[in-house]
Formats: structure tokens, C-alpha cells, sequence
């Protein structure tokens, strides 16, 4: 009941927002001495409920971030700009996303490559673990009987097969053509050693904090920039043709392990749920692939109409209907920013070096609040808070503070743990429901042809950002309320 409830309170901020009756985001741009800055709000209930889940740590570690970006960097770099007498709006943007992002994707790649060397011992003792685990397979109980090794490389090679295939076709009729074996060959041992090692690290962290704070965008940081650089010394590039080619193989690519490493996320965490409850293991990675066939054949038609119907920052050609601002899709770009800089040679050097140093002393401070035993600060998390857009980071920061308040006074009344599994279940309601809406408007677009087919009134509608404020705060004080006082 509760998630249902939050569900279609989050569907009717979103049916208010595309009626034009309520704001989606809230911004003011102001100056900070020489330079601007700025504050980037989006009203979005699902953010918020996904900072309610990920917590104070978190919230805290993204809010560090932000000021770093934004009452460090931005401000300085646009006082240096030259065009610093400019719209403020956009100088503060054009700073971000030209120069800021980078600092974040270095602070990121440090921040990164420090969890892969913690975590090395224990991914170690893991794999060797289940090397064990297989060897006496016909000694083991039920419950930890995982799929056998035949049934397991059976299934690893149907999938290179795909693999490879995907690459042919990819490679076809490119500059690249005449480069297909090699690719080929790189391809494969890429995606066999880098998703390995990704769907590892990934997968242990989402076991110890959740797959909501895994460091899948960190780590794809570090495989595109080595893999760009392999890709440049391998395959010389023809022109410039050969260079979008090679940038466009290597998301491609990139692709195959982000989806392994997103995959083991969910899956470690389903695996641990049966292990709760008493489930087969082999019977679970059964359901696991009929899970990741069903995604594969739900998961690009979704994608295709979103793209249709908003289109994607930096996505080749405009959308099918145009008249909004696109998805921005942050960590996209920014991937896609790093391969062109890669392979164009036009990286900005110095921004990830001074974003490398801030990840350094970052990760300095984290284990310094480690050894106080004091809330640590997850340095992911702050580097992300830096290469986030504001507007999708500032509600989430909104949400992990609210819900440390709201978990203080769960705790003092009577049924905490009821209480605060229903602030689990409400947060997770918002989510999904904000996010049906989204692709059910994004239906309506495409079959209407206008950018906002709900629309009642003018998009400068001048109570939308009141009525926005209004909504929002009322849906969050009435979620709360509802479940402080609700009777166990």
C-alpha cells in the first residue's frame, strides 16, 4: 500500500509538471566575487527517493561534492573566463561542463583505482572461494549448488558469439572495415578480462553497500580512458571518419561491460536474498538469465522511445520531436567527452590532474574519518557530486537528509523496524512511479508529435515554480507523516 501510494503521488508531481501547472526544477544563477555560481534544484520525487535509500553518508559525501564544483571550481574558473561579463546562466554551465566535469572525472578515476586496491584481497579470497565451492560440487548441500561448469561455458560462449557478431556488424561498411579481425580479437579479451574485473569489484561493493552505491560510473572512467589508449595504439585511424569510428566502437564496446557490471549487481544481490531464504543457486541463475533475455528484449524499445520523444545530450541528430531540453544522461557524456579527448588528443590534461589531486585528498579524508571512527564520507561519492548536474544531485542530497531525520524519530516510537520498513517501501514507491509516468509521457509524445501534449498553459506559466515548491514539500511532509503516525 505505501509504495503503491508514493507511486501515484510521484505520477501525479510528474502529470502536474507536464501539464505545465507545476515546475520540474527550481534555478537561480548569482555572482561570487569575480565569478558565478549557481543553484540547481530538480523537483523530482524519484531522486528524492533514491536519496532516501542511499543515506546520510552518501547524501553527505554528494553534498561535499557540489560545493567542491560549485563554490569551489565553478566560481574560480568562471572568473577566469573571458567571457566573464556574460549571461551568468550560461558561463556558469559552459564552465561545468567544459571544465568542471573533467576535475570531477579525475577526482573519480583516483577515487576509483583506491577501491580496486582494497579491494584486491578480497575479490582474491572470492574467486578462490568459489574454485573451491566447484570442485566439490557433488559433495555440497542443495543450497549451494551453482549451475555446472559446462552449463556455465556453454553459456560464456554463446554469448562471445554474439559478441562477435555484434562486431561485425558494427565494423561494416566503416573506416574500421578493413581492421575487423583485430578488432575482433581486442574486442573479446576486453570484454572477457575487463568485465571480469569490472563485474567483480562492482558486485562486491553493491554486496557490502548496495548496488545503488556501486562504483560502476568510476570504473568506466578508468576502462574507456584504457581502452581508448589500446585502441589508439592499435588501430591507426583513417581521417577523421576513422576517428568518430574508432570513438563510436569503443561506447560500443564500453557498453557490453557496463551492462556485465550493472548485471552483477543485481544479480549478487538476488543471489543473496535466496541464500536468505534457503533458495538452489543453480536454480536462481536459471531465473537470472530468463531475467537478462526478457531486459534485453524490453530494455531497447524503451530506450528507442525515449530518444524519440526527448532525445539524449549529444545524441547525433535531434529527437523525432523537439521542443525540450534532452536527457542529459551525465555519465554518457562524460564517457563519450573522455574517448573524442583520447583519441583526438585534445584531453584536458590539467583538469584531471587537479581533479586527481582533489580525489587524492579526498580519499585522505575519508580515511582520517575512518580512524576517528566518525561518519565517513564514501570518496565516490563526493567525486560523483562534482560531475553530476546539480539538478540530479541536489534532490538526492535533499532526500538522504530528510530521511535521517525521519529514521531518528522511527526509531523513538514504538515498531521502529515496521516504520522504517515502510520509509524503504514509500521511497522505492516514488521511484517507480515518477518513472512509468516518464516513459508513458514519453508514449504520448511520440504518437502526438508535440513536446508537450499535456500542456494547459504557457511554459513561462508564471505560479509553476510556486506550485512546484508547494507539491513537493506537501508530498514529502504527508509521505512522512502518513508514516510516523501509522499504527503497527
Amino acid at each position: 500500500i505505501p509504495a503503491v501510494l508514493q507511486a501515484a503521488t510521484a505520477a501525479g508531481l510528474g502529470l502536474l509538471t507536464a501539464m505545465r501547472l507545476a515546475a520540474g526544477e527550481l534555478s537561480a544563477y548569482f555572482r561570487i566575487a569575480a565569478g558565478v555560481s549557481g543553484v540547481n534544484l530538480g523537483l523530482s520525487l524519484a531522486l528524492f527517493g533514491a536519496g532516501h535509500l542511499v543515506g546520510l553518508s552518501v547524501g553527505l559525501a554528494l553534498l561535499l561534492g557540489i560545493a567542491i564544483a560549485w563554490l569551489g571550481a565553478v566560481p574560480i574558473l568562471s572568473a577566469l573566463a573571458p567571457a566573464a561579463g556574460g549571461n551568468m546562466a550560461d558561463l556558469a554551465l559552459h564552465v561545468w561542463s567544459t571544465q568542471v566535469r573533467f576535475i570531477g572525472a579525475g577526482a573519480i578515476a583516483v577515487s576509483a583505482l583506491w577501491t580496486l586496491a582494497r579491494l584486491a584481497r578480497p575479490v582474491a579470497t572470492g574467486l578462490v572461494s568459489t574454485l573451491a565451492t566447484v570442485r566439490h560440487r557433488k559433495d555440497a548441500h542443495p543450497t549451494d549448488v551453482d549451475l555446472s561448469p559446462f552449463a556455465i561455458a556453454s553459456w560464456t560462449l554463446v554469448c562471445l558469439a554474439i559478441v562477435v557478431g555484434l562486431v561485425l556488424v558494427f565494423v561494416h561498411g566503416t573506416p574500421l572495415q578493413g581492421y575487423t579481425p583485430r578488432l575482433v580479437i581486442i574486442t573479446i579479451l576486453f570484454v572477457v578480462l575487463g568485465g571480469f574485473l569490472v563485474s567483480a569489484i562492482c558486485g562486491y561493493l553493491a554486496g557490502l553497500v548496495g548496488s545503488t552505491n556501486s562504483p560502476v560510473s568510476g570504473v568506466g572512467i578508468l576502462a574507456i580512458l584504457l581502452y581508448a589508449g589500446l585502441l589508439t595504439a592499435l588501430i591507426p585511424a583513417a581521417g577523421a571518419g576513422g576517428t568518430r569510428a574508432l570513438v563510436a566502437f569503443a561506447l560500443f564496446t564500453l557498453s557490453i561491460v557496463f551492462a556485465a557490471s550493472v548485471t552483477s549487481n543485481d544479480n549478487l544481490q538476488d543471489l543473496k536474498t535466496g541464500q536468505l531464504v534457503g533458495a538452489a543457486p543453480w536454480a536462481q541463475q536459471i531465473a537470472l538469465i530468463v531475467g537478462i533475455l526478457a531486459g534485453a528484449v524490453i530494455i531497447p524499445p524503451v530506450l528507442d522511445l525515449l530518444a524519440h520523444a526527448y532525445g539524449f545530450a549529444g545524441q547525433a541528430g535531434a529527437p523525432a520531436v523537439t521542443g525540450h531540453a534532452p536527457l542529459p544522461a551525465p555519465q554518457a557524456v562524460l564517457i563519450s567527452a573522455l574517448a573524442r579527448g583520447v583519441f583526438g588528443d585534445t584531453l584536458n590534461h590539467s583538469m584531471l590532474l587537479i581533479g586527481a589531486a582533489i580525489g587524492a585528498a579526498v580519499v585522505a579524508l575519508d580515511e582520517f574519518l575512518g580512524a576517528r571512527k566518525m561518519l565517513r564520507l564514501p570518496p565516490l561519492g563526493v567525486c560523483i557530486g562534482i560531475y553530476l548536474p546539480m539538478s540530479a544531485s541536489l534532490a538526492v542530497v535533499l532526500g538522504a537528509l530528510v530521511s535521517e531525520w525521519f529514521k531518528r524519530r522511527a526509531r523513538r516510537g514504538p515498531a521502529p523496524e515496521r516504520r522504517l520498513q515502510l520509509g524503504v517501501l514509500a521511497a522505492s514507491g516514488l521511484i517507480v512511479g515518477e518513472s512509468l509516468f516518464g516513459v508513458t509521457l514519453a508514449a504520448l509524445i511520440v504518437e502526438s508529435g508535440q513536446a508537450a501534449p499535456l500542456a494547459l498553459v504557457a511554459a513561462d506559466f508564471h505560479w509553476a515554480p510556486v506550485i512546484g515548491i508547494m507539491v513537493f514539500a506537501g508530498a514529502v511532509f504527508g509521505l512522512y507523516r502518513w508514516i510516523l503516525r501509522s499504527q503497527p
